[in-house]
Order: C-alpha cells, then sequence, then structure tokens
C-alpha cells in the first residue's frame, strides 16, 4: 500500500517536471523541451501515477492527493528554478 502511493507521488512529480520543463518561461534547463513530446509525457505519468494512487487510495482521494501533487509541483518548479537563476547558474 505504502509503495502504491510512493510510487504514485513520484509519478506525479515527474509529470509534472515533464509539464513544467516544457513551458518556455521555465528557468530549470538551459532550454525548453519540445512542447509535445514532453507535454504527453507527462500526461502518461500522470495517468499512471491515478493508477498507482488508485491501488491504495479511494477514487476520490487518489484524485485529490494527484491534484494537490501537481499544484505543488507547479509552485516549487519556477522557485527551484529562480534560485538556480540568482545563483549564478541561469541564463
Amino acid at each position: 500500500m505504502a509503495a502504491a502511493v510512493a510510487a504514485g507521488l513520484l509519478l506525479a512529480a515527474a509529470g509534472g517536471a515533464c509539464v513544467y520543463l516544457a513551458s518556455p518561461h521555465q528557468r530549470l534547463a538551459a532550454r525548453a523541451w519540445p512542447a509535445r513530446p514532453a507535454r504527453a509525457a507527462g500526461a502518461l505519468l500522470w495517468a499512471a501515477a491515478l493508477v498507482a494512487l488508485l491501488q491504495a487510495l479511494l477514487p476520490l482521494t487518489a484524485v485529490l492527493v494527484l491534484a494537490t501533487w501537481a499544484m505543488l509541483a507547479f509552485t516549487l518548479l519556477p522557485y527551484l528554478g529562480a534560485g538556480r537563476t540568482l545563483r549564478g547558474g541561469g541564463r
């Protein structure tokens, strides 16, 4: 049960990173990833995360955990990129 939740959270984080890195305004990578493939990979990772979360949680709980985790990723990743830029590692 805990392994399914951990796998779901890792897959959701990877999906959020793929979608974020496809943005032209991201600051984590030197340049944005190709938009369509990265967004498709992110969507597939989110779908896999939902399947993993559904193994351990009730359906509504799994959907809300996935949505909350995506919001967390979309909040933290821009700050990580800004921190990288301020330290001189960015553009």
